[in-house]
C-alpha cells in the first residue's frame, strides 16, 4: 500500500465508524433515560403511528369505564329512592288495612288520614329526586356507551314513578285526600310497579358491571400492546449501551492511531 500524506483512508474509515458508534451510543442513552424505544419519529415511524392509535384507544376505554361507573351510581341512587318508596307504600298498605277496622272512630280515622297525607307528600317528593341535576325518574331513556369506539351501548330505561298506571300516581293524585278515596289494590299495584322497577334496575346494573369488566380487560391489553412498541427493554438496551460504549472508546483509540500513520512519511523524508 502506498505511503501518502494528503489522504488518510484509514483515519477516514475510523472517523466514520466512531461517528456511527457515538450516534448509537447517544440513541441508547436517550432510550434508557426516557424509558422509550421511540425517542424520535425516525426511530420507528410506523410503530409511532400504531402506538398513538393504541394509546388513544386505551384512554378512551378508561373514559368509557368512568362513564359506566357514573351510570351505575345513577342506578344505585335510583334504586335507593325506589327502596324508600317501597317502604312508604308498605306503610300506606298497613294504614289502609287499619283504616278498614270497623271499631275505629272518626278521630282514629282522621289520624290515619293525617299520616297518609304526609306519606303522599313524601311520595311526591321522591318522584322528583335527581342525580347531578339529572332526573332519576321520567319517561326518557338514557344511552350509555360501553365500548371505546362508541359502537356498543346500554340503554337505561326511563321509569316514570309518578305515572298513574305504572307508578305511584294513583296514590298522589290531587283527587285522593283520604284513605277512603283509594282501594287496597291501588297500593298493591303501586308496590308491584316499584318491585318491577327495582328488578329492571338491578338487571341494568348487572349488565353495566360486565361491560365495565370487559373495558378494563381491553384497556389493559391495549396498554400492553402499546408498551411492546414504545417501552424500552432495559436489560437488552443496557447490553447495547455497553457495546456502543466500548466501540466508541476503541474507535477513539483507533482514530488516534490512524492519525499517526502519516508520521511514517515524515520519517522517510527525514
Amino acid at each position: 500500500m502506498s505511503v501518502v500524506i494528503n489522504t488518510n483512508y484509514a483515519a477516514t474509515v475510523a472517523a466514520n465508524n466512531l461517528s456511527a458508534s457515538n450516534a448509537n451510543l447517544q440513541k441508547s442513552l436517550n432510550r434508557l433515560s426516557s424509558g422509550s424505544k421511540i425517542v424520535n419519529p425516525s426511530d420507528d415511524a410506523g410503530g409511532l403511528a400504531v402506538s398513538m392509535k393504541l394509546s388513544a384507544a386505551a384512554k378512551r376505554s378508561g373514559a368509557a369505564a368512568s362513564n359506566i361507573g357514573n351510570s351505575v351510581s345513577f342506578l344505585q341512587s335510583q334504586d335507593g329512592v325506589l327502596k324508600v318508596t317501597g317502604k312508604v307504600l308498605d306503610r300506606m298498605s298497613e294504614l289502609k288495612t287499619l283504616y278498614s277496622d270497623p271499631t275505629k272512630n272518626s278521630d282514629d280515622l282522621a289520624n290515619y288520614d293525617s299520616e297518609f297525607t304526609a306519606l303522599q307528600d313524601e311520595l311526591e317528593s321522591l318522584t322528583g329526586e335527581t342525580f347531578n341535576s339529572v332526573a332519576l325518574f321520567g319517561s326518557g331513556d338514557l344511552t350509555v356507551n360501553v365500548s371505546e369506539d362508541g359502537g356498543q351501548s346500554v340503554t337505561i330505561a326511563g321509569r316514570d314513578l309518578s305515572s298513574s298506571s305504572g307508578g305511584v300516581g294513583a296514590l298522589t293524585d290531587s283527587g285522593v285526600a283520604s284513605l277512603a278515596d283509594i282501594a287496597l289494590s291501588d297500593i298493591t299495584d303501586a308496590i308491584q310497579s316499584v318491585a318491577t322497577f327495582r328488578a329492571e334496575n338491578g338487571a341494568e346494573q348487572s349488565r353495566l358491571g360486565f361491560a365495565s369488566e370487559v373495558l378494563s380487560i381491553n384497556k389493559a391489553n391495549l396498554e400492553a400492546a402499546n408498551s411492546r412498541i414504545t417501552d424500552v427493554d432495559v436489560a437488552s438496551e443496557s447490553t447495547q449501551l455497553a457495546r456502543w460504549n466500548i466501540l466508541v472508546q476503541s474507535g477513539t483509540a483507533m482514530l488516534a492511531q490512524a492519525n499517526q500513520s502519516a508520521q511514517v512519511a515524515l520519517r522517510l523524508i527525514g
